[in-house]
C-alpha cells in the first residue's frame, strides 16, 4: 500500500445514520483516500447531530494526518464505542480535514450516497 493521501469533494449529497436516527446528512462532505484503500467520507462536525456522540477518552495518532479524538455514538439501544473518529489539530498538510467527523464502517452505522 503507497502512503499517498488524497482528499477531494466527495460528489453528491451523503448521510449517516445508526441505531435507526440520521447523524447527519451533508452535501459537503470530504473523501480521503489512502494509498489503495477504500475512500473513507468525512462529515463536517456542523452536519452533524452532535448530541449523539459521547466524547471519548481514546486518542490514537497517525504520522500521516496527526493525532484523532474519538467518540461514541449514543443510540436507543445501545453505545457504539468508540465508533467516530476526528483530526481536531491535524498536521499542516491534511488541514483540509479540521472540522471534520468520520465513521467506522460497521454494520451499526450506514454512510451512504443519497
Amino acid at each position: 500500500m503507497s502512503n499517498e493521501i488524497k482528499i477531494t469533494k466527495a460528489s453528491g449529497s451523503w448521510t449517516v445514520r445508526a441505531g435507526g436516527a440520521v447523524l447527519g446528512e451533508t452535501d459537503a462532505a470530504l473523501a480521503l483516500t489512502e494509498g489503495d484503500r477504500a475512500p473513507v467520507i468525512y462529515f463536517p462536525r456542523d452536519d452533524i447531530a452532535l448530541a449523539f456522540l459521547d466524547s471519548s477518552d481514546k486518542t490514537s495518532h497517525c504520522p500521516h494526518k496527526g493525532d484523532a479524538s474519538y467518540y461514541s455514538v449514543v443510540t436507543k439501544s445501545r453505545t457504539l464505542k468508540d465508533a467516530v473518529w476526528s483530526y481536531e489539530d491535524p498536521l499542516d498538510s491534511m488541514a483540509e480535514i479540521k472540522g471534520y467527523l468520520a465513521f467506522y464502517d460497521m454494520d451499526e452505522i450506514a454512510v451512504e450516497q443519497l
